[in-house]
């Protein structure tokens, strides 16, 4: 069975989602069955359709990533060709109307997001960057000829994005950056673009990257989509951060802007300040937050099977030990607890209910716990956590990261310490 929704994608989305498997029974003669992998049995607050879409995406996750994923960790590659098969399987921009997108809910854009980070963390933040902040800032801020024009090759993952904000010398004050767009000296209906963005996914192998600058005139700051085809030599540079310890799996690079051409028609007509790029975040900070739990879900799945394989004292599991269960136990309970905080969140942000504040604690909460999680499920693999072979150790290198970016996890205690006490404790 098939949603409307995915009846309105014309690509070949709706075909390939009514492959998933028949939902799964809770119910036995004895009565309901714990599952370990579903402890409180959130996939009974699914839709028909979420149930396909998240099957289907773990499907091709697990079945077309997670084969390669250890190589291209090693060597610190990514495969731009991912994003092209998500696009052929309507994965990015999917909770997007309109343009060649799928138009699901936010629930299921979040399973989708789950699924990737089920493989790797770098994998998901690649798709994000994809989906979530450029064609999510596009499809909120951009102009109808803006939108026509990226967003349906966009969609088919023809055209890569990346979204340039942090800089250098202001991670967490992006306030106080210092990239500058001024008007053109001799051609009308053009800025020029100078500065620096760092920590960038996507940034080395983007067609189009979304730059937010101040305007020289008037101190705003505001949205611009640069096109590198367009940049004549020498105004745009983005070169590699290589050598990293997470994340490696992802591309990571510099945008570098030196009086950079653009046309005003590609600069967002309307939206001005930071509203725009938090707009962005606060959508990829949902993803993000199904997206962890998928990590500490694979983790779990990993630690589980490694304590019935592995005997130890009288050629006993070590699945037997108190200790073992223990960590078994506190990471099943906080990945079940934040897939049921990040499905309340994407139902009322559907519904429009859904506060910036509420997408902070669940970023925040996932993310911390996650990481918190993995590295003492890593206890149980002993030695052999070091091993690469047993992936663990790639999933904490990574939850590191997902913790910082986007706001790191002590930016977001201080948003929600300011809801909570109406006092603003940034400056």
């Amino acid at each position: 069975m098939f949603c409307q929704a995915a009846r309105r994608c014309s690509r070949p989305v709706a075909t390939t989602l009514r492959l998933a498997r028949p939902k799964r029974s809770y119910a036995s003669t004895a009565g309901p069955m714990f599952d370990w992998e579903d402890p409180l049995a959130t996939k009974t607050l699914l839709t028909e359709e979420e149930l396909a879409i998240s099957e289907t995406a773990e499907r091709y996750c697990q079945e077309r990533m997670l084969p390669r994923v250890l190589q291209a960790y090693r060597d610190e590659h990514y495969d731009a060709a991912i994003l092209t098969e998500m696009g052929e399987l309507g994965l990015l921009g999917a909770n997007l109307e309109g343009y060649g997108c799928a138009g699901v809910s936010t629930v299921a854009s979040g399973l989708i997001t789950r699924a990737v980070e089920r493989v790797d963390s770098g994998y998901r933040s690649g798709m994000s960057v994809q989906s979530s902040l450029v064609m999510g800032g596009i499809h909120a801020f951009g102009s109808t000829e803006q939108k026509e024009r990226f967003l349906p090759s966009m969609a088919q993952g023809k055209m890569l994005g990346c979204f340039g904000l942090t800089e250098p010398n202001h991670g967490s004050d992006p306030g106080s950056m210092e990239a500058t767009a001024r008007p053109h000296p001799s051609k009308s209906g053009y800025v020029l673009l100078s500065g620096a963005k760092t920590w960038i996914t996507n940034s080395p192998i983007a067609d189009v990257l979304m730059v937010w600058a101040k305007m020289q005139e008037t101190g705003k700051i505001r949205g611009f989509l640069v096109e590198r085809k367009n940049c004549p030599t020498g105004t745009l540079e983005t070169p590699p951060i290589k050598n990293k310890n997470g994340l490696r799996a992802s591309i990571t690079g510099m945008i570098q802007l030196d009086d950079c051409p653009v046309p005003l028609a590609n600069m967002f007509p309307d939206v001005e300040g930071l509203s725009g790029p938090f707009t962005c975040l606060n959508s990829a900070r949902m993803g993000i937050a199904f997206g962890v739990m998928g990590a500490l879900e694979d983790c779990l799945a990993r630690a589980r099977t490694y304590a019935l394989e592995r005997r130890q004292f009288k050629n006993n599991p070590i699945a037997k030990y108190q200790l073992v269960q223990k960590k078994l136990s506190d990471a099943a309970t906080d990945a079940s607890y934040g897939v049921l905080a990040a499905i309340q969140v994407s139902r009322l942000k559907d519904e429009g209910k859904a506060t910036p504040e509420m997408i902070s604690l669940i970023k925040r909460q996932n993310c911390d716990r996650a990481l918190v999680n993995a590295r003492t499920l890593q206890e149980i693999f002993g030695g052999n956590a070091v091993s690469d072979e047993y992936a663990i150790g790639r999933h904490v290198a990574n939850l590191f990261v997902t913790q910082t970016y986007e706001g790191q996890s002590d930016i977001h205690s201080l948003i929600l310490g300011r809801a909570i006490t109406g006092i603003q404790a940034f400056v």
